[in-house]
């Protein structure tokens, strides 16, 4: 028995470095968001320093662990089995969880994660016992600990809406005060800014430090606290007087100052909060374990009889611990691409300016920005015309605001928003560890970075329903997170309850199945993000480039346009309708991709030169003609796909040999189209126009046929209305693909006089 439940505690480790990677994961937007979408310091600089402030709050963390083992549930009411119970639900759900989350790139609360799969596993149990016993289920208060979860639910929840209204005010006033061409204005004022930003991070770094320190005798931590006062004005008086010195003599810019010092510490913060919640439950049950089988040696004691008093009282976890969980959230920070994909979804939300937006508008984002833009009128009206013009001329935004370079990706926003974040974050946390309110460091962090998006004007008409709708969507996924949490645990409790280990097998067989196959899905994301990514440049300047640059495009387009012709006449010569609901989703990328190429056309004829008129027509022409052989083949497979799933009567084999002939044909064409615009050799554009032309009139003849078929034989309207249209869509196909070809002959002269 003792080696059975050793193994379960083995096994509840190793579940705690899997929720240790997809933990880190989904809470690394916590502190690297700023930083990264500033463009502060070097990727590698942000790594390194948010990799020391994760050790060094993974060694504060050691007093943070009472939440797993009392915080929720009252563990004297337990038994050691179904404590055991009660930790291998929950972690089981979180990895889950988590990892589900990371995959969509959304971050959530690991926090509330834990507390309420700790909520719904111990409600299960609970009521299990009760009804086991005969008790009725009134009795249930007494072993949930429902006042502090409620407590801690209330809290995170104002906590959101504190932090986007506080983030919001004081980004609109900061940026008042400096504008965007804020430098000159920091060789003034940039001491006294300097002094307020890192006195309020230095206190921050302390009160979370000196809150879980165990190695520090517990009167010099009380003296600490009593002179926070005291600590605060010497460290303003410190940092103001460094940082002029930074700034007058070592010429240095004290928004990176800020920044790379804030991301440190919201790392250290992080790791002290944040470690709970994917070790503690199972150093809890470890602690638990050490318990009962101290029992167990001594007097023979069963795990269903063993009541778990112990773990009421206070319990240090041996450092060596953290610092192993320290280590492993510092590599997962470096090589997890997952935690990169979470912290684009804040950057993207937050950005200053346009570009391609994640989150689809809906009702609710669309009556809200309706509403605001009415009330931002209204509130406009109050101010005299004078006013206005001095408010918006603070607003204005020169590109040389972000530090912008021609063929350089230019930050997100600039230094003194992330500054922002960094200072109210940390003060946010500080005040509410001071007064021991419940937070999420996760949401503190992300409404905070909303609320001074808002408040800088990031959110213009032109992208504030997206933006809207992006807050929404990870708003609802915090909520579902607290509810799918409370009842995945329980769920698993259950099933593990009645179960027992043959239970525990099978879960943990689906939970790694569901891990591999999210990595591999994420894999082939990234994979297709970054064969994308050229799409989204921003110095093309010439003509010659932009040739180069449509014929990538017309490569990655027409090879998929030809590659589904394929499948969708072979699929439907198979009547297979499993296959052409595959080549339904194949059609549906290509889709996404010509509408990424159009959503670019503004930022590409942007970054021209100016006298590059004609390049700018060329590229417009060039995706429309695109898009046009994709609508085509859209109509081509969706009509087939319809055809296949209302059981209509399958295309005669004359029929299905006509349209493999003609895809031949083009397949031909299409393969020497490829051809030349892989090697940027056009010369010969004229004799792929005449074989085009030649496809051309052989649909001519096969339509022809088909009337004559219908006049004669033909007896199935559905069939001749699937035949006529792929054929007449398969001629428009043509008919834009020699439009095309036209196009580039026309400017391929002009391109070629730039080599």
């Amino acid at each position: 028995m003792e080696t059975l439940y050793t193994s379960l505690i083995v096994l509840l480790f190793l579940l705690a470095i899997a929720d240790l990677v997809v933990g880190v994961s989904n809470d690394a937007v916590n502190f690297l968001n700023s930083a990264i979408g500033s463009k502060a310091v070097p990727m590698r600089t942000i790594l390194i320093v948010a990799g020391l402030g994760v050790l060094v709050g993974a060694v504060f963390s050691s007093g943070l662990m009472e939440v797993a083992r009392k915080g929720i549930f009252n563990p004297e009411l337990f038994f050691f089995d179904e404590i055991i119970i009660i930790f291998l639900a929950v972690l089981i759900t979180d990895i889950l969880l988590l990892d589900f989350f990371n995959s969509i790139g959304i971050p959530t609360s690991t926090t509330v994660s834990v507390v309420f799969e700790l909520l719904g596993a111990a409600v299960v149990i609970s009521l299990l016992k009760l009804y086991e016993t005969g008790e009725g289920f009134s009795n249930l208060r007494q072993f949930i600990n429902v006042q502090n979860a409620s407590e801690i639910s209330l809290g995170i929840l104002i906590s959101v809406f504190v932090a986007f209204g506080v983030g919001a005010i004081v980004q609109f006033i900061s940026r008042l005060i400096f504008s965007f061409d804020y430098q000159s204005k920091l060789n003034y004022i940039g001491g006294l800014y300097g002094g307020v930003s890192l006195s309020a991070i230095t206190y921050f770094i302390l009160l979370k430090g000196t809150n879980s320190i165990t190695f520090i005798d517990q009167n010099l931590i009380e003296q600490i606290l009593e002179s926070k006062l005291w600590i605060i004005g010497i460290s303003f008086f410190f940092w103001t007087l460094v940082s002029n010195v930074l700034i007058q003599v070592f010429h240095l810019h004290i928004l990176k100052v800020i920044v790379v010092i804030g991301t440190f510490a919201l790392a250290l913060a992080f790791a002290g909060n944040d470690l709970v919640n994917f070790i503690g439950v199972s150093i809890a049950a470890w602690q638990a374990f050490l318990l009962w089988q101290e029992a167990f040696l001594a007097s023979g004691v069963l795990p269903s009889q063993f009541l778990m008093d112990g773990l009421s009282g206070e319990v240090q976890t041996p450092v060596y611990l953290l610092v192993i969980a320290g280590g492993i959230m510092v590599v997962t920070l470096w090589f997890s691409s997952k935690a990169q994909y979470v912290v684009q979804t804040g950057v993207n939300l937050g950005r200053q300016g346009e570009g391609q937006e994640r989150f689809r508008p809906n009702a609710l984002s669309r009556t809200v920005v309706r509403y605001s833009v009415f009330v931002g009128q209204t509130f406009s009206q109050v101010l005299s015309e004078p006013v206005q013009e001095k408010i918006n001329s603070r607003f204005n935004f020169p590109e040389k605001a972000l530090g912008y370079k021609k063929g350089v990706a230019k930050p997100a926003f600039d230094l003194l928003r992330a500054s922002v974040n960094l200072v109210l974050a940390s003060i946010l946390i500080s005040l509410a560890t001071n007064y021991t309110l419940p937070l999420s460091t996760t949401y503190v962090t992300f409404m905070v970075a909303m609320g001074t998006s808002f408040g800088d004007r990031a959110w213009g008409r032109e992208s504030a329903v997206y933006r809207v709708s992006g807050v929404f969507n990870v708003i609802g996924s915090w909520i579902a997170t607290a509810a799918i949490a409370f009842t995945a645990a329980g769920l698993l409790s259950l099933i593990i309850w009645f179960g027992s280990y043959y239970a525990i097998g099978i879960l943990l067989i689906i939970a790694l199945f569901s891990i591999v196959r999210s990595a591999v899905r994420h894999s082939r994301r990234v994979k297709f993000e970054r064969e994308h990514k050229k799409f989204n440049k921003t110095d093309i300047i010439t003509i010659n480039e932009m040739t180069k640059e449509s014929s990538e495009n017309i490569v990655k387009i027409i090879s998929g346009v030809n590659d589904l012709l394929l499948d969708v006449v072979n699929n439907l010569g198979y009547h297979d309708l499993n296959r052409l609901k595959k080549s339904l989703k194949t059609q549906e990328e290509l889709e996404v991709l010509i509408n990424k190429l159009k959503d670019n056309i503004f930022y590409y004829i942007k970054s021209l030169e100016d006298t590059n008129v004609e390049a700018s027509k060329f590229y417009v022409l060039t995706l429309d003609y695109l898009q046009d052989m994709v609508q085509s083949l859209a109509y081509i497979t969706r009509s087939s796909h319809t055809h296949v799933s209302n059981n209509h009567k399958n295309l005669k084999f004359s029929q299905i040999r006509d349209l493999k002939s003609v895809q031949r044909d083009l397949d031909e064409v299409y393969s020497e189209l490829i051809k030349a615009f892989q090697s940027s050799e056009f010369d010969s554009i004229e004799q792929l126009i005449i074989n085009e032309k030649k496809v051309l009139n052989k649909i001519s003849d096969l339509l022809q046929k088909q009337i004559e078929r219908i006049r004669e034989t033909e007896n199935s309207p559905k069939n001749s209305k699937l035949y006529f249209g792929i054929l007449l869509e398969t001629k428009t196909l043509t008919k834009t693909s020699v439009a095309l070809l036209e196009l580039f002959k026309e400017y391929y002269e002009e391109a070629k006089q730039e080599f």
